[in-house]
C-alpha cells in the first residue's frame, strides 16, 4: 500500500488484560493509524491481536473515522456494543490515547 505525503503514523500502546493469549504473546496492545491530515480520516490501522479475525473485525470499524470532525465517543461506543473480547477496555483506552496523541502533534 501506498501512503501520499499528507498522511502520518501514529501509535500508542496499553497493557492487556492478564492471562489472555495475546497478553502471552504480545504483553501490551499496539494500536498504529494512518491518518490523512489534510482531511483527518484513518486510511488505515494496525492493531495487535493475537486472531486476524478480531484485528480484521476492529479495523473495519476504525478505517474511515475523520479524526478531525467526528466524534470519538461514538467509535468507543460502537466498539463497546459490538466487541466482546477480552481486550475490549485496552482497545478503548489504547484508541483514546493515539486520537489524543495525534491532536497534540498537530
Amino acid at each position: 500500500m501506498s501512503y501520499s505525503k499528507k498522511t502520518k503514523y501514529v501509535s500508542s500502546f496499553a497493557k492487556l488484560p492478564v492471562g489472555i493469549p495475546s497478553e502471552n504473546v504480545y504483553k501490551v496492545l499496539d494500536i498504529g493509524l494512518v491518518i490523512n491530515e489534510e482531511t483527518g480520516i484513518i486510511e488505515n490501522a494496525s492493531v495487535t491481536l493475537l486472531t486476524e479475525v478480531a484485528t480484521e473485525f476492529l479495523k473495519e470499524m476504525i478505517i474511515g473515522f475523520n479524526v478531525k470532525d467526528d466524534d470519538i465517543n461514538e467509535l468507543l461506543q460502537e466498539i463497546r456494543e459490538r466487541y466482546h473480547g477480552s481486550a475490549q477496555k485496552a482497545i478503548i483506552t489504547t484508541l483514546k490515547k493515539v486520537i489524543e496523541k495525534y491532536k497534540n502533534i498537530q
